[in-house]
């Protein structure tokens, strides 16, 4: 486990399963802690009596199991509440109070932003606090989530929400996916050196057994293959290389579709 601190509260980061993320999130002038993304109950349990925190709210960035199977024995061991888009209502374990994708709304001394988020699923959302983001599967170190459900219209303007916040804004996703992505993103933008960079440094946070997470919006946008049309010199670039004429929509779509096969 790893805790980050902010201005306000502390995130703890806790790693389960495979290569997911769950993440504490404590208030540090109230006592309100907030659970994202629960996919085991028991990891949450153990760091809760180890940290002397007790959750007072889940909040789920979209429906699947890797991010919500912790929530019915929390609610159990806790009496915690559960927030999630509302459009997801069927799909959300436990729910009990359902917002709106884009909303706004305060838990303890936390304010905090939903942002709809639809293309890894279409009910996706992810959550800002002060300069913190939380974005369950649409945006990863290099890379972002697969389209289950949305489009990649839907996806790319996802992406440029996220991408609109301030580059300071740390962002915690879900997954250590982080060095594949930037293998990936070697293989589309080789000439970056600021890619170059974050390879060796992130080999070598890996190397330690430390997380690549919480990035930074702004080195995503220098780095991350899926944000990189937002910069009209990578697109014509691309379009040189492989001999076509794509618009930023366009240029997004064939990265991903590339991304699937890779």
């Amino acid at each position: 486990m790893w805790t980050y601190q902010h201005k306000n509260f502390k995130v703890h980061q806790i790693p389960a399963l495979n290569d997911n993320y769950i993440y504490l999130i404590e208030d540090c002038h109230a006592d309100t802690v907030l659970v994202v993304d629960p996919a085991l109950a028991s990891l949450v349990i153990e760091a809760c009596a180890q940290l002397h925190l007790k959750p007072t709210h889940i909040i789920n960035t979209h429906h699947h199991w890797d991010h919500t199977d912790g929530n019915k024995e929390l609610v159990q061991t806790y009496n915690c509440e559960v927030i999630a888009n509302q459009d997801d209502a069927a799909r959300i374990p436990c729910l009990s109070h359902p917002i709106p994708a884009d909303s706004s709304f305060v838990l303890g001394n936390l304010r905090i932003q939903s942002i709809n988020v639809p293309g890894h699923t279409l009910g996706h959302i992810a959550y800002v606090i002060d300069d913190a983001l939380f974005c369950g599967d649409t945006l990863f170190g290099g890379g972002c989530g697969r389209l289950f459900e949305g489009t990649h219209a839907q996806m790319w303007e996802s992406l440029q929400k996220l991408a609109a916040l301030p580059d300071a804004t740390r962002f915690y996703c879900a997954h250590e996916y982080t060095l594949p992505n930037l293998r990936f993103a070697r293989d589309m933008d080789a000439d970056n050196p600021v890619l170059k960079q974050r390879i060796k440094d992130d080999t070598q946070t890996r190397m330690k057994q430390q997380p690549t997470i919480p990035s930074s919006i702004g080195l995503e946008k220098k780095t991350n293959p899926f944000l990189r049309p937002l910069d009209a010199a990578f697109i014509q670039a691309y379009n040189q290389t492989n001999q076509t004429q794509f618009n930023a929509l366009e240029t997004f779509t064939d990265l991903r579709q590339r991304k699937n096969k890779w």
